[in-house]
């Protein structure tokens, strides 16, 4: 430690303080939790021992109900006590780690002097409720995140505070150790995010609670509204915005939001293994995450096209048919669970007919499954009073009895014999109703074929019309996240939003980086969603914290940018783009050996990085391998990105990634003609450098370089 430095020394001595305290927090937790568990367990089995159950009268009755009450109360009491305890030592434990990030010097009236705030990944108070360390979400943090010295505000339950903003200061603390501080005022001078960009790549992305720019807090803290569009360039910090936003929803709606009501899709699996870290790191439990192939599969369409090249006109057709659409029996099937008829195709066209006449829709469907339950129910109550199945109710052994039934059968008592019997063939079968919700006995394939007058349905036409008819996706989601939005197409977003109709939405994306054909523009993107879910708020992020100044321009001048883009400097001066244009697969193979030797023997030392051969197809990334002699691997879907060295990836399964050095061995004329889509596609391969670009040709390089 600098001990000329008076503010280091101060500060690392109030650090010292807090994590003795932090230390003190957790061993008492510790010991508490462990004490309390052991000490309930002894009291309740007292309690328990002290109920005697008597329901021999009234009276008796009412205590005996008020004693297992009272232990009821008791139970709920220690449940409440040790997931409050449980729930600080989390945060402790999270801080221990590293207490504080930052600190604000904040005049909260003229009159009074000035307090220090310190801002931390979670927020923690001292015995007497004093806070120690405010949570970054907490609203007052909200002035760090300003980047505004002298008169700034927060918004704290609706209400907008004024405060004088006196002092920004950022720290570069592991544990108990104060590395250095550093005194700010604007986002140019953000000491914490120019060392975070001097890192090399992660195999995992960080969390950037830390390092939040002003532009990128306005999305992370903007009002909760039904669907939020974010158009931001590459390297502008989506994926981590969106993120931080997720944990901001969580700590804000914490008493009636749980991380499985928000989903997230993503555009591919190893982009969820990347970003898995980031909310756990912060004390937060991942969202429900997707593809859309997930998606589609767990829906029940899986085993057919994915959809994703379904134009929105079909969807579209379906709509204008849906009101004169006419169901007759050869749309129907029966309800058969074990070769068993439930309810024949004909039972269930009489209750179809009888309903039709509110037409085909949610109100028809909910009438109509309402109806089917009924003749289920009374279906199986017959099927309880049939000799045969009493039979075999009876014929189960007696293990199997106590398995199915809870009992054994009394076979003296004829009404019990039926109530058993009915037991036994609710758990044969218990899926029946299930069916029933899921339409199961309405052949949606033949119908919307006929619709569409095709001979097969995708996954995403078949989704859009059994939405159209039972009006419903699900209604346990709250947040619907999706990343990379530009990828899908208008026909997927169609599906989605009116799947979580209820849901609120952040779309998240970049319309430079479209880089496949038939995908939806922005504006196409909030006309769908205004039309379900009305408000579409659009921010942008015009800042890219990704690439140094050298790899910037590269990708910048093939699409673009505005004149109000700014680009973010980097202290770690960039290495200019290397290019190479070669007349054979010899000379480019020799070439990228020498790249990868490069990489592979700064992996060994110091300066250990991760370099990407970013390939247009898969086709193309397997000749590269063929033509390194399958030295260098492939990146599969179900592989985790590795720490350093090299890999070879495709343009799709880069997405959203990042990398230190990329090399793109096939920035060729053929591969990347002078078309919109091809500008794309090159600059997305070339924006997941940070550090350095290296562009190969076999033949004429593509004149989008030049």
């Amino acid at each position: 430690m600098n001990e000329d430095d008076p503010v280091l020394v101060e500060e690392q001595a109030h650090l010292d303080e807090l994590y003795k305290q932090l230390l003190g927090f957790r061993d008492d937790l510790t010991h508490q939790l462990e004490h309390d568990h052991k000490q309930a367990a002894a009291d309740l089995v007292t309690m328990s021992e002290e109920i005697r159950p008597d329901f021999g009268g009234a009276d008796e009755t009412m205590e005996t109900l008020a004693a297992i009450e009272t232990l009821n109360a008791v139970i709920d009491a220690y449940n409440q006590y040790h997931d409050f305890s449980v729930d600080r030592l989390r945060k402790v434990l999270l801080l221990l780690r590293q207490p504080y990030f930052a600190k604000v010097r904040l005049k909260m009236r003229p009159d009074r002097p000035a307090r220090d705030v310190y801002i931390g990944a979670a927020g923690i108070t001292d015995d007497r409720h004093t806070p120690l360390v405010v949570d970054w979400r907490n609203p007052i943090a909200e002035t760090y995140y300003n980047q505004e010295n002298g008169q700034t505000s927060y918004t704290v339950n609706g209400r907008l505070k004024t405060v004088e903003l006196e002092l920004r200061r950022q720290f570069d603390i592991e544990r108990d150790q104060l590395h250095a501080y550093f005194d700010t005022t604007v986002a140019i001078e953000d000491s914490l995010l120019l060392n975070a960009l001097r890192k090399h790549h992660s195999e995992k992305l960080q969390a950037i609670t830390a390092t939040i720019q002003r532009e990128q807090n306005e999305v992370v803290r903007h009002a909760d509204v039904p669907v939020m569009l974010v158009n931001g360039i590459a390297g502008s910090g989506k994926t981590s915005v969106m993120l931080q936003r997720i944990a901001y929803l969580l700590y804000h709606n914490h008493e009636t939001l749980n991380a499985n009501q928000v989903y997230l899709f993503s555009p591919n699996e190893v982009f969820e293994r990347y970003i898995d870290g980031v909310l756990p790191s912060m004390g937060e439990a991942n969202p429900r995450l997707y593809t859309w192939r997930d998606f589609v599969e767990e829906q029940g369409a899986g085993n057919r096209d994915d959809g994703s090249k379904t134009p929105a006109s079909s969807l579209k057709r379906l709509e204008d048919e849906i009101g004169s659409l006419v169901i007759t029996t050869d749309d129907l099937r029966a309800i058969t669970m074990d070769d068993v008829t439930l309810l024949s195709a004909g039972q269930i066209g009489s209750v179809v007919d009888k309903h039709a006449k509110w037409g085909i829709g949610p109100r028809f469907v909910a009438l109509t499954c309402d109806e089917l339950r009924d003749r289920l129910d009374r279906r199986l109550a017959g099927m309880a009073r049939s000799d045969d199945w009493q039979e075999r109710a009876m014929g189960l052994d007696v293990e199997a009895q106590i398995q199915i039934l809870g009992s054994v059968i009394d076979t003296s008592d004829e009404d019990e014999i039926a109530r058993v019997t009915r037991r036994y063939l609710d758990y044969l079968f218990a899926g029946a109703e299930a069916d029933i919700d899921r339409l199961t006995w309405l052949r949606l394939d033949r119908i919307g074929m006929r619709m569409l007058d095709q001979k097969t349905l995708s996954a995403t036409e078949l989704l859009y019309l059994r939405l159209l008819i039972c009006g419903r996706g699900t209604s346990d989601a709250r947040y619907v996240m999706i990343d990379e939005v530009q990828d899908y197409s208008a026909a997927q977003l169609m599906v989605l939003s009116k799947f979580f109709g209820s849901a609120h939405f952040l779309l998240l994306g970049d319309q430079n980086q479209a880089i496949r054909e038939g995908t939806a523009s922005f504006d196409e993107i909030r006309s769908i969603f205004e039309a379900t879910h009305g408000q579409v708020d659009v921010c942008r992020l015009l800042t890219s914290y990704r690439s140094s100044p050298e790899v910037t321009a590269v990708f910048s001048r093939l699409v673009h940018m505005g004149d109000d883009i700014k680009l973010a400097s980097v202290r770690r001066a960039g290495l200019e783009p290397r290019r190479g244009a070669f007349e054979a697969d010899g000379e480019l193979a020799a070439a990228l050996r020498e790249v990868v030797a490069a990489a592979r023997a700064e992996a060994e030392g110091d300066q250990a990085g991760l370099t990407a051969i970013v390939a247009n197809d898969a086709k193309a990334a397997y000749r590269i391998a063929k033509l390194l002699d399958n030295d260098v691997p492939v990146l599969k879907k179900n592989q985790s990105l590795p720490a350093s060295g090299v890999v070879i990836v495709t343009l799709v399964m880069a997405k959203g990634l990042e990398f230190d050095h990329v090399v793109i061995p096939d920035a060729d004329a053929t591969t990347y003609p002078d078309t919109p889509l091809a500008r794309r596609q090159l600059y997305t391969a070339v924006s997941r450098a940070m550090h350095q670009v290296t562009l190969f040709s076999c033949g004429e390089m593509s004149s989008l370089l030049s």
